[in-house]
């Protein structure tokens, strides 16, 4: 595979996963439905994993627009494929969702509740605040991007990734984002990444989902900019504190 190949599958699985598991929880008469939040925390936790596992010998897996950006900001990534990593990180985004969908459809049809089917998609405000939610998401995307930077040694490359015990390598970056979700996911669901809330974000919209309400784009902001400005805050952080 190529690192952009490997980018755009390792994202197409994280977001399969990781919407799959919301779509089990929220969704009537599924064999998980209503069984919680500890639930969707773990299994987005786990899909990180997987999604690591998958591209990060070839890619270094950063599967996410603003872990790219933040090592291009801290000089450990060439910004010349900082768009083919964002491009294929989002068009992986947008195929999990439509896969999650197909596999969930018999159950978004038989859910009445358009906000519950936009929440298999999208992330979303517990209250509706901007600016606590973009702080939410800056905050939480800060804590991302560098600890992830600790983990690796600030670098992440196919010669150093995440996967360095082979896949035993990707759990500190799964318990990571399982800390993230639990600690803070309740105020915005916990985008942490702007590729897995604009990707399906726009396959909601396109999708023909029955009775599916609104995609909510007044909102659609916060979950990327919050990350973008988390991770350029992370870099310039880790360079600081040396």
């Amino acid at each position: 595979m190529s690192p952009y190949v490997a980018e755009f599958v390792g994202t197409t699985v994280l977001l399969l996963l990781g919407e799959g598991v919301v779509a089990n929880v929220v969704l009537n008469d599924t064999k998980g439905h209503d069984s919680g939040w500890m639930v969707i925390a773990t299994a987005w936790a786990l899909a990180v994993f997987v999604g690591v596992v998958i591209a990060g010998p070839t890619s270094g897996a950063h599967l996410n627009p603003a872990v790219t950006l933040g090592l291009a900001v801290a000089g450990k990534f060439a910004w010349a494929l900082v768009p083919g990593y964002m491009a294929a990180q989002l068009a992986g985004a947008f195929l999990g969702s439509v896969l999650a969908w197909l596999l969930y459809k018999d159950h978004f049809d038989r859910t009445p509740d358009p906000l519950a089917k936009l929440a298999v998609f999208a992330t979303g405000p517990a209250i509706r605040n901007h600016a606590s939610n973009l702080l939410s998401e800056v905050v939480g995307t800060l804590v991302l991007v560098l600890t992830v930077f600790y983990i690796v040694g600030g670098e992440i490359t196919p010669s150093r990734t995440p996967v360095g015990l082979g896949s035993v390598g990707a759990l500190p970056v799964a318990f990571l984002v399982w800390a993230i979700g639990l600690g803070l996911g309740g105020t915005t669901g916990y985008a942490i990444n702007p590729a897995r809330d604009l990707g399906p974000r726009l396959a909601h919209a396109l999708l023909p989902i029955k009775d599916k309400g609104s995609s909510e784009w007044s909102y659609a902001w916060v979950p990327v900019l919050g990350p973008m400005l988390g991770a350029v805050l992370a870099a310039g952080l880790y360079a600081l504190l040396g």
